[in-house]
């Protein structure tokens, strides 16, 4: 027996156990997430004696007497202080990190409440953050220790909700004291562990699957393959190519080593994992398709029955030949960039029961309507049989967007007839879920004796590995943004995306822009010496600004605030060394003809508003944002409203939080519905209008691809940025500045939380992050990704520009995405002019990052 002190209470227990696991799942604290189960990105940190360490490698049989802390155990004043502290300074964003960054601030505080940055730094060095860059954490733990430390009172704070104020999140206390509950938390008496058996290669027909070793093991209910499908075994995020089987079928062949084959349901997790590895699979091992190069070629195997090419996108205006041919400077480059891991801090993880005629799901994604959607055609149900509800989103940035675990457990749930929790472990996920795609292209950029550009013309291939999910509009939004923010029409653009036996490519934070826009801008970085101008100048005698005409023909609006972020870091540029810069734009919202709505369902309930939208908040704080939009449109007190929960059977759909849509088209709904809500209100109380119940709708209107319009209107908005990056004399970086176009700021510390950990994301693509893959199976742990922790990221500064007046949605044009996008290009060009050698892959090599 085993005796531990946990929360100053004597705990015992006879088995030998994951301390993690013992916290959870014996004794129901919590807090301490399950992040990567390998004691590298510190979301399970607790105190031991003080002590921050990870409970993740600790084990029960080795912990006797000691003092166990966890964020639950802390007293009521520090809670308090922590909660109004991360939510003060906007701290906040996805949240899952958040309690191990809270007991690391503990610790430091044991030794001192006067705590330097370096201090601060350096009791993080055990936490990752995927959201927030950690500046306003390291803000945090600052105000924190000065309230504790003059034993302050904690300041009363009046809010009226008004757009453009720093309204504290609504979720901040909540997560930042482990009281909210993430997918992984939902615990239901009952309730079965649920899991897959995967492939063992990339390619191979699966001949025979026996379970019945699996199924005569005590605590296993039940396996199931194929067979057991009731509706239709393929799914995919675009309905239309639904190419992703849920369970490979006996005789038929595995396409990546994610492929799940058998499901199992069992007791417990010890078992399930036993369980797995005791079904047994026999194969005939195919040869795979693990390049580009490979899968154009004639005779390659068709890795699904219509060929490899998955998608072909071209783009072609004005006359590029001629204009190339009369231009006075032209650079070509092959530029080519990785897979890389999205790395959210919450693995992905689902629960579901049974219900009346169908399932109830509680799942952490991106879109709940595109669960119940793909999830009840799996089953053979209506969609209405299918109910999703949203706990919090521990971070997505597009990779939450295609099904790893939901359609598993609702399965399971339904035909079993029993509660099922389906998580993936981290390596799990990182062997499942999708990537951004990698991609080569081949660019040639022109410009005349000015440094004015006059045509541009690239090849574009992308790697969408094994199925589709959003490989061709990550192609798509690849091409139609690559010729850049500019005033020129000569553009011609061949892109295409194959499958290979790879893991897939799917949604990833800035889709497919962040690959187009290191080619251009790194192009023009070249172009600016030829024509023997600045980095800065090149860029700004070619910028966009309002009534031009972009590259893909869109009349840029009156609030094209381009040239305005390029302004705001030209004293930068100039009185630095070692600095680049580099500019994007990024599209608001889905675009290209294909429909796009945002929904708001205001509903008055016990004289309060409840808010109900399905935008599935991932971090960028959409609920917040909303209730601003309400109050700023009604005046009403932010303590009568209430943000409910998205569900499929309450919240109407708004759409997948994806294409930094959900400020601009749910915002547009929810301030369409406040204005009638308002009317409603003239002359009466809340109470006296109780049962009100109304909807609206806003509908994105906009031209296909290809349109013969003369300037067709491809999104209804672009935000643009321009980042900045300055170099020491040893080659590190010094310093970020990143200008950004926001439209409007519906919370300024929102919006700056976005930018920095953009910033943060964009150096670590840049410099560090990296998936070597071998026989199609990525050769990474959670801690040898390259992600950047907080003793590694240089002093940001964000810049924030409002120009745009639209009535739109309070003039927000969204930022979530465009963050990330120029950062790499202007790490190039800064690295450019430290050593003279151009570089053309990324992550960056002989840099003082990467060797």
């Amino acid at each position: 027996m085993y005796e531990i002190i946990v929360n100053g209470k004597l705990t015992k227990t006879d088995k030998v156990k994951n301390l993690l696991k013992y916290l959870r799942d014996d004794l129901d604290l919590k807090a301490a997430k399950n992040g990567c189960e390998e004691g590298a990105c510190g979301t399970c940190t607790v105190l031991v004696d003080g002590k921050a360490m990870k409970a993740c490698v600790l084990k029960t049989d080795k912990l006797k007497g000691k003092k166990i802390t966890t964020l639950e155990g802390l007293s009521q004043r520090q809670r308090d202080v922590f909660a109004y502290a991360f939510t003060e300074v906007g701290a906040v964003q996805c949240g899952f990190c958040i309690p191990g960054m809270v007991i690391s601030a503990t610790a430091l505080f044991l030794k001192t409440l006067e705590p330097t940055k370096e201090e601060i730094k350096k009791g993080l060095a055990g936490n990752i953050c995927r959201c927030t860059g950690y500046v306003k954490i390291e803000e945090a733990i600052e105000l924190a220790a000065e309230i504790l430390r003059t034993g302050r009172s904690i300041p009363k704070r009046e809010c009226k909700g008004m757009v453009g104020t720093n309204v504290h999140r609504v979720d901040g206390p909540s997560k930042t004291i482990g009281e909210g509950v993430y997918a992984e938390d939902v615990k239901i008496d009952g309730m079965y562990y649920g899991g897959a058996v995967r492939s063992k290669y990339p390619r191979a027909r699966v001949l025979s699957i026996d379970v019945s070793e699996a199924e005569a093991m005590e605590g296993v209910l039940k396996v199931l393959t194929a067979e057991d499908v009731p509706g239709i075994n393929n799914i995919g995020h675009l309905s239309f190519i639904s190419d992703w089987d849920a369970l490979i079928p006996v005789r038929k062949v595995t396409r990546y080593r994610g492929d799940a084959i058998a499901l199992v349901a069992a007791k417990d997790k010890e078992t399930l994992e036993a369980a797995k590895k005791a079904v047994k699979i026999e194969y005939e091992k195919l040869t795979p398709v693990l390049s580009i190069e490979e899968a154009k070629k004639e005779n390659a195997p068709k890795i699904h029955e219509k060929g490899n090419l998955l998608f072909h996108q071209t783009l072609s205006r004005g006359n590029v030949e001629k204009a190339i041919a009369d231009s006075k400077h032209v650079i070509t480059h092959i530029y080519k960039t990785p897979a890389t891991e999205h790395a959210y801090l919450e693995p992905e993880s689902a629960t579901a029961l049974p219900i009346k005629d169908g399932i109830q799901l509680y799942t952490s994604s991106q879109s709940i309507y595109d669960e119940q959607r793909e999830v009840s055609r799996l089953l053979g149900l209506k969609p209405s049989q299918v109910r999703v509800t949203s706990t919090l989103v521990g971070g997505g940035f597009g990779g939450k967007e295609d099904m790893t675990v939901q359609h598993h457990a609702g399965l399971l749930a339904y035909i079993l007839q029993i509660p099922v929790q389906v998580t993936l472990s981290r390596q799990e996920s990182i062997y499942v879920s999708t990537k951004r795609h990698s991609m080569e292209i081949e660019m040639t950029t022109a410009c005349d004796e000015n440094g004015i550009l006059t045509a541009m013309k690239a090849t574009i291939l992308s790697d969408t590995g094994a199925y589709s999910s959003l490989g061709g509009p990550v192609l798509q939004r690849a091409c139609t943004h690559a010729s850049g923010p500019y005033n020129y029409h000569n553009i011609e653009i061949d892109g295409k995306a194959y499958y290979t036996n790879n893991s897939p490519g799917g949604a990833f934070r800035g889709f497919g822009v962040t690959q187009s826009t290191f080619a251009n801008e790194s192009n023009l970085n070249k172009l600016a010496e030829l024509v023997g101008i600045s980095a800065w100048e090149i860029r700004y005698r070619n910028a966009i600004r309002p009534g031009q005409i972009l590259p893909n023909g869109q009349i840029a609006d009156s609030g094209t605030g381009l040239v305005e972020t390029l302004e705001a870091v030209k004293d930068e540029f100039y009185k630095n060394k070692y600095v680049g810069l580099a500019c994007a734009f990024k599209n608001s919202g889905i675009g290209v003809g294909l429909p796009d709505i945002g929904r708001c369902r205001l509903t008055v309930i016990d004289g309060k508003v409840h808010l109900r939208t399905s935008a599935a908040c991932i971090g960028q704080g959409v609920g917040t944002v909303n209730l601003q939009i309400l109050c700023q449109t009604t005046g009403i007190d932010p303590k009568n409203i209430i943000i409910e929960t998205p569900d499929t059977h309450v919240t109407p759909d708004s759409g997948t939080t994806t294409a930094s849509r959900q400020t601009v088209f749910t915002g547009e709904a929810v301030r369409l519905a406040a204005l009638e809500l308002k009317n409603t209100l003239k002359g009466k109380t809340l109470k006296e209008i109780e049962g009100y119940d109304h909807t609206e709708e806003y509908f994105g209107i906009t031209d296909k691809i290809g349109s013969s319009k003369e300037n067709p209107k491809s999104h209804i908005a672009y935000g643009y940025a321009t980042q900045l990056v300055v170099l020491n004399e040893n080659g590190k970086i010094e310093k970020v500045i990143a200008a950004h176009d926001v439209g409007k700021a519906i919370n300024p510390k929102s919006v700056e939380g976005q930018i920095e950990g953009g910033v943060v994301m964009g150096l670590g693509y840049a410099l560090t992050e990296i998936m070597p893959f071998e026989n199609g199976m990525p050769q990474v742990k959670f801690g040898t990704l390259g992600l950047l922790r907080a003793t590694q990221v240089p002093e940001i500064k964000s810049i924030i520009i409002e120009k745009n007046t639209e009535e739109l949605a309070y003039g927000a044009k969204g930022v979530g995405e465009i963050t990330v996008i120029p950062t790499a290009p202007a790490v190039q060009g800064a690295y450019y002019k430290f050593d003279g050698e151009f570089r053309t892959e990324l992550p960056l090599k002989k840099t003082a990052y990467k060797k």
